[in-house]
Protein backbone atom coordinates (compact mmCIF):
# COMPACT_ATOMS: atom_id res chain seq x y z
CA UNK A 1 0.00 0.00 0.00
CA UNK A 2 1.48 3.17 -0.71
CA UNK A 3 0.19 6.14 1.71
CA UNK A 4 1.13 8.86 -1.09
CA UNK A 5 -0.38 7.26 -4.53
CA UNK A 6 -3.56 6.59 -2.10
CA UNK A 7 -4.13 10.41 -1.21
CA UNK A 8 -3.20 11.66 -4.46
CA UNK A 9 -5.84 9.71 -5.78
CA UNK A 10 -8.86 10.62 -3.32
CA UNK A 11 -7.06 14.62 -3.68
CA UNK A 12 -7.53 13.84 -7.89
CA UNK A 13 -10.86 12.92 -7.27
CA UNK A 14 -11.77 15.47 -5.12
CA UNK A 15 -10.58 18.09 -7.50
CA UNK A 16 -12.60 16.38 -10.52
CA UNK A 17 -15.47 16.38 -8.37
CA UNK A 18 -14.77 20.28 -7.40
CA UNK A 19 -15.16 21.36 -11.56
CA UNK A 20 -10.99 21.62 -11.88
CA UNK A 21 -9.53 20.54 -14.97
CA UNK A 22 -8.44 17.03 -15.41
CA UNK A 23 -4.89 18.48 -16.12
CA UNK A 24 -4.29 19.96 -12.84
CA UNK A 25 -2.20 17.40 -10.44
CA UNK A 26 -2.77 17.14 -6.61
CA UNK A 27 1.21 17.06 -6.11
CA UNK A 28 0.67 15.23 -2.38
CA UNK A 29 3.63 14.87 -0.56
CA UNK A 30 5.02 13.99 3.20
CA UNK A 31 5.15 16.83 4.88
CA UNK A 32 8.57 18.16 5.94
CA UNK A 33 7.75 19.98 8.89
CA UNK A 34 5.99 19.21 12.22
CA UNK A 35 2.56 21.14 12.49
CA UNK A 36 1.63 20.35 8.99
CA UNK A 37 0.18 17.49 9.07
CA UNK A 38 1.50 13.86 7.99
CA UNK A 39 0.89 14.77 4.30
CA UNK A 40 0.74 17.66 2.09
CA UNK A 41 -1.25 18.28 -1.11
CA UNK A 42 -0.75 21.41 -3.00
CA UNK A 43 -2.26 21.08 -6.12
CA UNK A 44 -4.63 24.04 -5.43
CA UNK A 45 -2.06 26.68 -6.20
CA UNK A 46 -1.48 25.09 -9.76
CA UNK A 47 -5.44 24.71 -10.35
CA UNK A 48 -6.32 28.45 -8.94
CA UNK A 49 -3.76 29.65 -12.36
CA UNK A 50 -6.01 27.28 -14.53
CA UNK A 51 -8.90 28.17 -13.07
CA UNK A 52 -8.34 31.99 -12.69
CA UNK A 53 -9.62 31.78 -8.64
CA UNK A 54 -7.94 32.35 -5.48
CA UNK A 55 -5.79 29.31 -4.32
CA UNK A 56 -7.97 29.19 -0.60
CA UNK A 57 -10.70 28.88 -2.42
CA UNK A 58 -9.73 26.16 -5.14
CA UNK A 59 -8.22 24.77 -1.45
CA UNK A 60 -11.71 24.49 0.47
CA UNK A 61 -13.34 23.55 -2.30
CA UNK A 62 -10.64 20.66 -2.75
CA UNK A 63 -11.55 19.68 0.71
CA UNK A 64 -15.06 19.70 0.99
CA UNK A 65 -15.24 17.19 -1.75
CA UNK A 66 -13.11 15.05 0.03
CA UNK A 67 -14.73 15.42 3.46
CA UNK A 68 -17.69 13.76 1.34
CA UNK A 69 -15.86 10.66 0.55
CA UNK A 70 -16.13 7.97 3.11
CA UNK A 71 -12.80 6.07 2.46
CA UNK A 72 -11.07 9.75 3.34
CA UNK A 73 -12.71 10.10 6.55
CA UNK A 74 -11.72 6.35 7.92
CA UNK A 75 -8.64 7.41 6.53
CA UNK A 76 -7.69 11.11 7.53
CA UNK A 77 -8.58 12.40 11.08
CA UNK A 78 -7.73 16.07 10.41
CA UNK A 79 -7.97 18.52 7.28
CA UNK A 80 -7.14 21.82 7.03
CA UNK A 81 -5.82 24.53 4.68
CA UNK A 82 -2.58 26.75 5.42
CA UNK A 83 -0.82 29.66 4.25
CA UNK A 84 -2.14 30.66 0.53
CA UNK A 85 -3.77 26.89 -0.17
CA UNK A 86 -2.05 24.07 1.04
CA UNK A 87 -3.96 21.21 2.39
CA UNK A 88 -2.52 19.25 5.61
CA UNK A 89 -3.64 15.72 5.68
CA UNK A 90 -3.23 14.08 8.74
CA UNK A 91 -3.27 10.52 9.11
CA UNK A 92 -6.09 8.82 11.44
CA UNK A 93 -4.31 6.41 14.08
CA UNK A 94 -6.91 4.05 13.89
CA UNK A 95 -6.22 3.48 10.55
CA UNK A 96 -2.60 3.27 10.75
CA UNK A 97 -3.29 0.17 13.63
CA UNK A 98 -5.26 -1.51 10.78
CA UNK A 99 -2.22 -1.14 8.58
CA UNK A 100 0.23 -1.99 10.45
CA UNK A 101 -2.04 -5.38 11.48
CA UNK A 102 -2.04 -5.61 7.64
CA UNK A 103 1.37 -5.59 6.57
CA UNK A 104 2.48 -8.06 9.80
CA UNK A 105 0.83 -10.61 8.16
CA UNK A 106 1.95 -9.98 4.31
CA UNK A 107 4.99 -10.84 3.13
CA UNK A 108 4.96 -8.70 0.38
CA UNK A 109 4.84 -5.16 3.26
CA UNK A 110 1.97 -4.03 1.25
CA UNK A 111 3.81 -3.91 -2.14
CA UNK A 112 3.03 -5.33 -5.24
CA UNK A 113 2.93 -3.35 -8.44
CA UNK A 114 -0.55 -3.82 -10.28
CA UNK A 115 1.21 -3.21 -13.99
CA UNK A 116 4.05 -5.31 -13.63
CA UNK A 117 6.72 -4.76 -16.58
CA UNK A 118 9.08 -6.29 -18.52
CA UNK A 119 12.61 -4.99 -17.15
CA UNK A 120 16.08 -5.57 -18.72
CA UNK A 121 18.65 -4.80 -16.67
CA UNK A 122 22.56 -4.83 -17.81
CA UNK A 123 24.49 -4.62 -14.85
CA UNK A 124 28.65 -5.89 -13.55
CA UNK A 125 29.93 -6.69 -16.85
CA UNK A 126 33.38 -7.20 -15.99
CA UNK A 127 36.09 -8.09 -18.45
CA UNK A 128 36.96 -11.88 -18.68
CA UNK A 129 40.65 -11.65 -19.53
CA UNK A 130 41.17 -9.69 -16.10
CA UNK A 131 40.03 -9.98 -12.84
CA UNK A 132 37.20 -8.03 -11.22
CA UNK A 133 38.44 -4.87 -9.20
CA UNK A 134 36.87 -1.99 -7.34
CA UNK A 135 35.69 -0.57 -10.70
CA UNK A 136 33.40 -3.80 -11.08
CA UNK A 137 31.93 -3.23 -7.41
CA UNK A 138 29.30 -0.10 -8.05
CA UNK A 139 27.83 -1.62 -11.01
CA UNK A 140 27.37 -5.04 -9.44
CA UNK A 141 25.93 -3.79 -6.08
CA UNK A 142 23.96 -1.20 -7.16
CA UNK A 143 22.39 -2.90 -9.94
CA UNK A 144 21.56 -6.33 -8.33
CA UNK A 145 19.67 -3.90 -5.65
CA UNK A 146 17.73 -2.53 -8.07
CA UNK A 147 16.77 -5.71 -9.59
CA UNK A 148 15.72 -7.64 -6.05
CA UNK A 149 13.59 -3.99 -5.56
CA UNK A 150 12.38 -4.06 -9.07
CA UNK A 151 11.36 -8.34 -8.86
CA UNK A 152 10.05 -7.74 -4.94
CA UNK A 153 7.56 -5.15 -6.42
CA UNK A 154 6.34 -8.27 -9.13
CA UNK A 155 8.13 -6.93 -12.12
CA UNK A 156 9.28 -9.20 -14.72
CA UNK A 157 13.18 -8.63 -14.69
CA UNK A 158 16.12 -10.46 -16.80
CA UNK A 159 19.46 -9.80 -15.47
CA UNK A 160 22.32 -9.29 -18.66
CA UNK A 161 25.64 -10.25 -17.83
CA UNK A 162 26.94 -8.33 -20.92
CA UNK A 163 30.90 -9.76 -20.02
CA UNK A 164 33.45 -8.68 -22.56
CA UNK A 165 34.55 -12.14 -23.93
CA UNK A 166 35.29 -11.02 -27.35
CA UNK A 167 37.73 -9.30 -28.99
CA UNK A 168 41.50 -8.71 -29.71
CA UNK A 169 42.68 -9.86 -27.09
CA UNK A 170 41.19 -12.84 -26.88
CA UNK A 171 43.85 -13.94 -29.13
CA UNK A 172 46.75 -13.51 -27.45
CA UNK A 173 45.04 -14.97 -24.13
CA UNK A 174 44.09 -17.95 -25.97
CA UNK A 175 47.62 -18.72 -27.51
CA UNK A 176 49.28 -18.25 -24.41
CA UNK A 177 46.27 -20.68 -22.61
CA UNK A 178 47.46 -23.39 -25.51
CA UNK A 179 51.18 -23.23 -24.99
CA UNK A 180 50.47 -23.50 -20.89
CA UNK A 181 48.29 -26.37 -21.60
CA UNK A 182 51.14 -28.26 -23.88
CA UNK A 183 53.47 -27.59 -21.12
CA UNK A 184 51.19 -30.14 -18.83
CA UNK A 185 48.81 -27.06 -16.98
CA UNK A 186 45.66 -27.52 -16.68
CA UNK A 187 42.96 -24.36 -17.56
CA UNK A 188 41.94 -23.88 -13.85
CA UNK A 189 45.51 -23.92 -12.76
CA UNK A 190 47.14 -21.99 -15.58
CA UNK A 191 44.05 -19.07 -14.90
CA UNK A 192 44.23 -19.47 -11.15
CA UNK A 193 45.10 -15.92 -11.04
CA UNK A 194 44.01 -14.06 -13.95
CA UNK A 195 46.27 -10.50 -13.39
CA UNK A 196 49.39 -12.74 -13.67
CA UNK A 197 48.46 -14.61 -17.14
CA UNK A 198 47.55 -11.59 -18.65
CA UNK A 199 50.54 -9.81 -18.12
CA UNK A 200 52.69 -12.92 -18.95
CA UNK A 201 50.84 -13.61 -21.79
CA UNK A 202 51.47 -9.67 -22.43
CA UNK A 203 55.18 -9.82 -22.08
CA UNK A 204 54.85 -12.73 -24.35
CA UNK A 205 53.49 -10.95 -26.96
CA UNK A 206 55.85 -7.94 -26.63
CA UNK A 207 58.70 -10.20 -26.90
CA UNK A 208 58.13 -12.92 -29.53
CA UNK A 209 57.43 -11.69 -32.82
CA UNK A 210 56.23 -15.34 -33.27
CA UNK A 211 53.79 -15.42 -30.39
CA UNK A 212 52.48 -12.14 -31.41
CA UNK A 213 51.55 -12.94 -35.25
CA UNK A 214 50.77 -16.53 -33.81
CA UNK A 215 47.57 -14.38 -31.29
CA UNK A 216 46.89 -12.15 -34.17
CA UNK A 217 45.85 -15.22 -36.28
CA UNK A 218 43.94 -16.47 -33.22
CA UNK A 219 41.56 -13.38 -33.44
CA UNK A 220 40.73 -14.27 -37.26
CA UNK A 221 40.38 -18.06 -36.22
CA UNK A 222 38.14 -17.38 -33.50
CA UNK A 223 36.42 -14.83 -35.50
CA UNK A 224 35.81 -17.45 -38.09
CA UNK A 225 34.57 -20.37 -35.72
CA UNK A 226 37.52 -22.39 -36.13
CA UNK A 227 36.81 -25.36 -33.50
CA UNK A 228 40.05 -25.85 -32.09
CA UNK A 229 40.67 -22.18 -31.01
CA UNK A 230 36.42 -22.16 -30.41
CA UNK A 231 37.64 -24.88 -27.20
CA UNK A 232 40.03 -22.70 -26.22
CA UNK A 233 38.34 -19.65 -25.82
CA UNK A 234 35.63 -21.76 -24.05
CA UNK A 235 37.94 -23.23 -21.56
CA UNK A 236 39.03 -19.56 -21.18
CA UNK A 237 35.49 -18.31 -20.52
CA UNK A 238 34.64 -21.39 -18.28
CA UNK A 239 36.98 -20.56 -15.97
CA UNK A 240 36.91 -16.54 -16.40
CA UNK A 241 33.29 -17.15 -14.88
CA UNK A 242 33.92 -19.15 -12.20
CA UNK A 243 36.22 -16.86 -10.91
CA UNK A 244 33.54 -14.14 -11.28
CA UNK A 245 30.69 -15.89 -9.97
CA UNK A 246 32.80 -16.79 -6.75
CA UNK A 247 32.97 -12.84 -5.85
CA UNK A 248 28.93 -12.89 -6.88
CA UNK A 249 28.58 -15.27 -4.10
CA UNK A 250 30.81 -13.85 -2.06
CA UNK A 251 29.24 -10.07 -2.75
CA UNK A 252 25.63 -11.37 -1.95
CA UNK A 253 24.49 -10.25 -5.90
CA UNK A 254 22.03 -12.75 -7.61
CA UNK A 255 23.97 -12.95 -11.03
CA UNK A 256 24.81 -16.35 -11.98
CA UNK A 257 25.84 -18.69 -15.10
CA UNK A 258 22.15 -18.36 -17.07
CA UNK A 259 22.61 -14.00 -16.68
CA UNK A 260 25.32 -13.99 -18.75
CA UNK A 261 24.99 -12.71 -22.18
CA UNK A 262 27.85 -11.47 -23.12
CA UNK A 263 29.77 -9.78 -26.24
CA UNK A 264 30.33 -12.79 -28.37
CA UNK A 265 26.64 -13.63 -28.00
CA UNK A 266 26.34 -11.01 -30.64
CA UNK A 267 28.86 -11.71 -33.05
CA UNK A 268 26.61 -13.61 -35.54
CA UNK A 269 24.32 -10.40 -36.05
CA UNK A 270 27.48 -7.61 -36.32
CA UNK A 271 27.83 -8.13 -39.87
CA UNK A 272 24.00 -7.65 -40.67
CA UNK A 273 23.17 -5.22 -38.27
CA UNK A 274 25.86 -2.69 -40.53
CA UNK A 275 24.62 -4.10 -43.67
CA UNK A 276 20.78 -2.78 -42.32
CA UNK A 277 22.31 0.52 -40.86
CA UNK A 278 23.87 0.86 -44.95
CA UNK A 279 20.53 -0.37 -46.61
CA UNK A 280 18.33 2.95 -44.05
CA UNK A 281 21.27 5.11 -45.27
CA UNK A 282 22.53 5.47 -42.26
CA UNK A 283 25.46 4.10 -42.35
CA UNK A 284 28.37 5.95 -44.64
CA UNK A 285 31.87 5.73 -45.10
CA UNK A 286 34.38 7.80 -43.83
CA UNK A 287 37.63 7.14 -44.19
CA UNK A 288 37.31 3.53 -44.68
CA UNK A 289 35.13 3.24 -41.55
CA UNK A 290 31.40 2.56 -41.36
CA UNK A 291 29.99 5.86 -39.55
CA UNK A 292 26.51 6.98 -39.01
CA UNK A 293 26.26 10.78 -38.29
CA UNK A 294 23.60 11.64 -35.83
CA UNK A 295 22.16 15.37 -36.46
CA UNK A 296 19.96 14.82 -33.20
CA UNK A 297 23.49 15.08 -31.20
CA UNK A 298 24.81 18.00 -33.52
CA UNK A 299 27.78 19.92 -31.39
CA UNK A 300 26.98 23.73 -30.70
CA UNK A 301 28.95 24.38 -34.51
CA UNK A 302 26.08 22.23 -35.65
CA UNK A 303 28.63 19.30 -36.68
CA UNK A 304 26.64 15.82 -35.63
CA UNK A 305 27.85 13.27 -33.59
CA UNK A 306 30.15 10.52 -35.19
CA UNK A 307 28.81 6.66 -34.38
CA UNK A 308 31.54 4.31 -35.85
CA UNK A 309 30.15 1.13 -36.04
CA UNK A 310 32.88 -0.68 -37.95
CA UNK A 311 36.36 -0.03 -38.15
CA UNK A 312 38.72 0.58 -41.69
CA UNK A 313 39.89 -3.30 -41.70
CA UNK A 314 36.43 -4.63 -40.84
CA UNK A 315 36.34 -4.72 -36.79
CA UNK A 316 33.24 -3.90 -34.91
CA UNK A 317 32.78 -1.88 -32.11
CA UNK A 318 31.26 -1.66 -28.81
CA UNK A 319 29.09 0.62 -29.93
CA UNK A 320 27.72 -1.91 -32.45
CA UNK A 321 27.84 -4.93 -29.95
CA UNK A 322 25.37 -2.82 -27.70
CA UNK A 323 22.85 -1.86 -30.83
CA UNK A 324 22.91 -5.58 -31.29
CA UNK A 325 22.58 -6.33 -27.85
CA UNK A 326 19.78 -3.69 -27.94
CA UNK A 327 17.72 -4.86 -30.39
CA UNK A 328 17.75 -8.44 -29.04
CA UNK A 329 16.66 -7.38 -25.50
CA UNK A 330 13.59 -5.02 -27.54
CA UNK A 331 12.50 -7.81 -30.04
CA UNK A 332 13.26 -11.06 -28.39
CA UNK A 333 12.98 -10.16 -24.34
CA UNK A 334 10.11 -7.81 -24.95
CA UNK A 335 11.62 -5.20 -22.54
CA UNK A 336 9.68 -2.26 -21.09
CA UNK A 337 12.35 -0.94 -19.35
CA UNK A 338 16.10 -1.36 -20.55
CA UNK A 339 18.19 -0.33 -17.79
CA UNK A 340 22.11 0.29 -17.84
CA UNK A 341 24.70 0.56 -14.77
CA UNK A 342 27.94 1.45 -16.29
CA UNK A 343 29.88 4.59 -15.22
CA UNK A 344 29.87 8.02 -16.11
CA UNK A 345 32.63 7.45 -18.29
CA UNK A 346 30.36 5.75 -21.16
CA UNK A 347 27.29 8.49 -21.09
CA UNK A 348 28.19 10.18 -24.44
CA UNK A 349 28.67 6.48 -25.56
CA UNK A 350 24.91 5.33 -24.14
CA UNK A 351 23.28 8.53 -25.29
CA UNK A 352 24.51 7.59 -28.84
CA UNK A 353 23.87 3.91 -28.56
CA UNK A 354 19.97 4.65 -27.71
CA UNK A 355 19.58 7.58 -30.27
CA UNK A 356 20.84 5.58 -32.99
CA UNK A 357 18.53 2.06 -31.77
CA UNK A 358 15.89 4.58 -32.07
CA UNK A 359 16.37 5.63 -35.12
CA UNK A 360 17.15 2.71 -36.99
CA UNK A 361 14.02 0.88 -35.57
CA UNK A 362 16.17 -1.63 -33.47
CA UNK A 363 13.96 -1.29 -30.60
CA UNK A 364 10.43 -0.55 -29.97
CA UNK A 365 8.74 3.14 -30.13
CA UNK A 366 7.38 2.72 -26.48
CA UNK A 367 10.73 1.18 -24.91
CA UNK A 368 12.54 3.00 -21.97
CA UNK A 369 16.26 2.58 -22.36
CA UNK A 370 17.71 4.13 -19.54
CA UNK A 371 21.59 4.82 -18.53
CA UNK A 372 22.18 5.04 -14.83
CA UNK A 373 25.57 6.31 -14.31
CA UNK A 374 27.46 6.34 -11.30
CA UNK A 375 30.43 7.90 -9.67
CA UNK A 376 33.73 6.60 -8.76
CA UNK A 377 35.08 4.83 -5.35
CA UNK A 378 38.19 7.42 -3.77
CA UNK A 379 40.46 6.49 -1.77
CA UNK A 380 41.11 8.80 1.15
CA UNK A 381 43.60 11.32 -0.86
CA UNK A 382 40.73 11.98 -3.34
CA UNK A 383 42.16 10.37 -6.46
CA UNK A 384 40.43 6.76 -7.43
CA UNK A 385 41.18 3.51 -4.83
CA UNK A 386 44.13 2.24 -5.20
CA UNK A 387 46.61 0.02 -3.55
CA UNK A 388 49.33 1.46 -1.44
CA UNK A 389 52.12 0.94 -4.83
CA UNK A 390 49.58 2.15 -6.75
CA UNK A 391 47.95 -1.26 -8.31
CA UNK A 392 44.42 -2.26 -8.85
CA UNK A 393 42.46 -3.14 -5.70
CA UNK A 394 41.36 -6.70 -6.46
CA UNK A 395 37.71 -7.24 -5.41
CA UNK A 396 38.64 -10.86 -3.73
CA UNK A 397 41.15 -9.07 -1.57
CA UNK A 398 38.88 -5.95 -0.91
CA UNK A 399 36.38 -8.55 0.52
CA UNK A 400 38.52 -10.63 2.51
CA UNK A 401 39.81 -7.48 4.09
CA UNK A 402 36.09 -6.63 4.80
CA UNK A 403 35.36 -9.70 6.61
CA UNK A 404 38.85 -9.75 8.90
CA UNK A 405 38.16 -6.09 10.05
CA UNK A 406 34.72 -6.21 10.85
CA UNK A 407 35.51 -9.67 12.92
CA UNK A 408 37.76 -7.57 15.35
CA UNK A 409 35.10 -4.95 15.52
CA UNK A 410 32.67 -8.03 16.25
CA UNK A 411 35.03 -9.54 18.96
CA UNK A 412 35.60 -6.05 20.57
CA UNK A 413 31.90 -5.74 20.68
CA UNK A 414 30.71 -8.79 21.86
CA UNK A 415 33.76 -10.91 23.51
CA UNK A 416 31.36 -13.71 24.28
CA UNK A 417 30.37 -15.31 20.86
CA UNK A 418 31.77 -18.20 20.09
CA UNK A 419 34.12 -18.78 17.05
CA UNK A 420 31.64 -19.80 14.62
CA UNK A 421 28.96 -17.27 15.63
CA UNK A 422 31.78 -14.65 14.83
CA UNK A 423 32.61 -15.85 12.21
CA UNK A 424 29.24 -15.41 10.53
CA UNK A 425 28.56 -12.34 11.94
CA UNK A 426 31.70 -10.70 10.64
CA UNK A 427 31.15 -12.24 6.93
CA UNK A 428 27.91 -10.73 7.31
CA UNK A 429 28.98 -7.06 8.72
CA UNK A 430 31.95 -7.12 6.90
CA UNK A 431 30.52 -7.21 3.25
CA UNK A 432 27.15 -5.39 4.16
CA UNK A 433 29.28 -2.61 5.42
CA UNK A 434 31.42 -2.34 1.93
CA UNK A 435 27.91 -2.42 0.21
CA UNK A 436 26.31 -0.04 2.16
CA UNK A 437 28.85 2.23 2.04
CA UNK A 438 28.60 2.38 -1.59
CA UNK A 439 24.61 2.44 -1.96
CA UNK A 440 23.43 4.82 0.96
CA UNK A 441 25.47 7.56 -1.43
CA UNK A 442 24.06 9.55 -3.98
CA UNK A 443 24.50 6.96 -7.41
CA UNK A 444 26.42 9.77 -9.52
CA UNK A 445 28.57 11.32 -6.87
CA UNK A 446 31.98 9.77 -6.04
CA UNK A 447 32.70 9.07 -2.81
CA UNK A 448 35.48 8.42 -0.29
CA UNK A 449 36.42 4.50 0.64
CA UNK A 450 36.97 4.38 4.58
CA UNK A 451 37.04 1.07 6.58
CA UNK A 452 36.42 3.15 10.30
CA UNK A 453 33.38 5.06 8.97
CA UNK A 454 31.67 2.00 6.73
CA UNK A 455 32.16 -0.35 9.96
CA UNK A 456 30.86 1.98 12.61
CA UNK A 457 28.17 0.66 14.83
CA UNK A 458 26.85 4.52 14.92
CA UNK A 459 25.56 6.61 11.88
CA UNK A 460 23.93 5.68 8.76
CA UNK A 461 25.90 2.71 8.11
CA UNK A 462 24.87 -1.39 7.43
CA UNK A 463 26.52 -2.27 10.83
CA UNK A 464 24.32 0.44 12.72
CA UNK A 465 21.30 -1.18 10.73
CA UNK A 466 21.95 -4.78 11.42
CA UNK A 467 22.43 -3.98 15.18
CA UNK A 468 18.91 -2.47 15.20
CA UNK A 469 17.47 -5.25 13.55
CA UNK A 470 19.33 -7.81 16.20
CA UNK A 471 18.38 -5.27 18.84
CA UNK A 472 14.43 -5.71 18.25
CA UNK A 473 14.46 -9.50 17.85
CA UNK A 474 16.60 -9.64 21.34
CA UNK A 475 13.53 -7.76 22.63
CA UNK A 476 11.11 -10.64 21.55
CA UNK A 477 14.18 -13.17 23.40
CA UNK A 478 13.13 -11.24 26.26
CA UNK A 479 9.88 -11.00 25.76
CA UNK A 480 9.07 -15.15 25.25
CA UNK A 481 7.26 -15.05 22.40
CA UNK A 482 6.21 -16.20 19.39
CA UNK A 483 5.90 -13.13 17.34
CA UNK A 484 3.91 -14.69 14.26
CA UNK A 485 1.19 -15.23 17.15
CA UNK A 486 0.80 -11.59 18.14
CA UNK A 487 -2.61 -10.66 16.89
CA UNK A 488 -4.42 -8.49 19.45
CA UNK A 489 -5.13 -4.80 18.82
CA UNK A 490 -2.80 -2.18 18.20
CA UNK A 491 -3.66 1.20 19.65
CA UNK A 492 -1.42 4.31 19.03
CA UNK A 493 -1.58 6.58 21.37
CA UNK A 494 1.82 8.07 21.62
CA UNK A 495 2.86 10.65 19.07
CA UNK A 496 6.23 8.44 18.99
CA UNK A 497 3.93 5.16 18.08
CA UNK A 498 2.20 6.97 15.50
CA UNK A 499 5.26 8.92 13.66
CA UNK A 500 6.84 5.33 13.76
CA UNK A 501 3.90 3.51 12.05
CA UNK A 502 3.55 6.12 9.95
CA UNK A 503 7.34 5.84 8.89
CA UNK A 504 6.80 1.99 8.51
CA UNK A 505 3.70 2.51 5.86
CA UNK A 506 6.30 4.64 4.28
CA UNK A 507 8.16 1.97 2.90
CA UNK A 508 6.16 1.50 -0.26
CA UNK A 509 6.31 4.51 -1.66
CA UNK A 510 10.34 4.74 -0.98
CA UNK A 511 10.85 1.58 -2.96
CA UNK A 512 8.50 2.59 -5.43
CA UNK A 513 10.74 6.21 -5.65
CA UNK A 514 13.92 4.03 -5.48
CA UNK A 515 13.15 1.66 -8.50
CA UNK A 516 11.92 4.73 -10.66
CA UNK A 517 14.90 6.85 -10.42
CA UNK A 518 17.19 3.81 -9.74
CA UNK A 519 18.72 5.28 -6.56
CA UNK A 520 19.35 2.88 -3.98
CA UNK A 521 20.49 5.87 -1.27
CA UNK A 522 16.60 6.70 -0.73
CA UNK A 523 16.34 3.37 0.21
CA UNK A 524 19.30 3.53 2.93
CA UNK A 525 18.03 6.94 3.87
CA UNK A 526 14.75 5.34 5.09
CA UNK A 527 15.96 2.80 6.71
CA UNK A 528 18.57 4.22 8.65
CA UNK A 529 15.77 7.12 9.37
CA UNK A 530 13.23 4.11 10.98
CA UNK A 531 16.00 2.59 12.71
CA UNK A 532 16.14 6.21 14.22
CA UNK A 533 12.69 6.67 15.18
CA UNK A 534 12.61 3.08 16.76
CA UNK A 535 15.22 3.60 19.36
CA UNK A 536 13.14 7.11 20.03
CA UNK A 537 9.83 4.91 20.17
CA UNK A 538 12.06 2.06 22.53
CA UNK A 539 13.19 5.39 24.82
CA UNK A 540 9.96 6.98 24.89
CA UNK A 541 7.32 3.98 24.92
CA UNK A 542 8.71 1.22 27.62
CA UNK A 543 7.73 -2.59 26.25
CA UNK A 544 8.60 -4.97 28.46
CA UNK A 545 9.43 -2.52 31.75
CA UNK A 546 7.32 -3.58 34.81
CA UNK A 547 4.35 -1.77 35.14
CA UNK A 548 3.71 -2.08 31.69
CA UNK A 549 0.07 -3.58 31.10
CA UNK A 550 -0.47 -6.81 28.69
CA UNK A 551 -2.30 -5.11 26.18
CA UNK A 552 0.13 -2.22 25.79
CA UNK A 553 2.99 -4.55 25.89
CA UNK A 554 1.76 -6.74 23.20
CA UNK A 555 0.30 -3.32 20.91
CA UNK A 556 3.93 -1.86 21.24
CA UNK A 557 5.20 -5.81 20.24
CA UNK A 558 3.08 -5.68 16.94
CA UNK A 559 4.72 -2.31 15.86
CA UNK A 560 7.95 -3.23 17.04
CA UNK A 561 7.98 -6.09 14.60
CA UNK A 562 6.63 -4.06 11.43
CA UNK A 563 9.96 -2.30 12.05
CA UNK A 564 12.04 -5.40 12.13
CA UNK A 565 10.01 -6.90 9.40
CA UNK A 566 10.21 -3.93 7.10
CA UNK A 567 14.05 -2.98 7.88
CA UNK A 568 14.99 -7.48 7.35
CA UNK A 569 13.21 -6.81 4.13
CA UNK A 570 14.81 -3.56 3.15
CA UNK A 571 18.25 -4.66 3.56
CA UNK A 572 17.33 -8.04 1.86
CA UNK A 573 16.87 -5.88 -0.97
CA UNK A 574 20.19 -3.81 -0.82
CA UNK A 575 21.54 -7.30 -0.56
CA UNK A 576 22.82 -7.37 3.09
CA UNK A 577 21.71 -9.99 5.30
CA UNK A 578 20.60 -9.47 8.50
CA UNK A 579 20.95 -11.71 11.84
CA UNK A 580 19.16 -11.98 14.93
CA UNK A 581 21.95 -11.56 17.59
CA UNK A 582 25.51 -9.55 17.05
Amino acid sequence: MNIRNLLSDYVTQAMLAAGLPAECQAHVAASKKAGFGDYQANGAMGAAKIAKAKPRDIAQQIVDQLQQNSDVQVMISHIEIAGPGFINLTLDPQWLAANIRIINQDKQLGIQDDQPQTVVVDYSSPNLAKEMHVGHLRSSIIGDAVVRTLEFQGHNVVRQNHVGDWGTQFGMLIAELEEQLQEGESASLALKDLEGFYQSSKKHFDESEAFANKARDYVVKLQSGDAHVLTLWEQFRRVSLTHSQEIYQQLNVTLNADDVRGESAYNDDLAPLVAELQQQGLAVESQGAQVVFLEEMADKEGNPSPVIIQKQGGGFLYATTDLAALRYRSHTLHADRVLYFIDARQSLHMQQVFTLAKKAGFVNDNISLEHHPFGTMMGADGKPFKTRTGGTVKLADLLVEAVERAEKVVADKNPNLSAEERAVIARKVGIGAIKYADLSKTRTNDYIFNWETMLSFEGNTSPYLQYAYARIQSIFRKADIDVSALNSELALNEPAEVALSIKTLQFAEVVEQSTREAYPHLLCTYLYDLAGLFMRFYEQCPILKDGIDEDTKNSRLQLALSVANTLNKGLDLLGIETMDKM
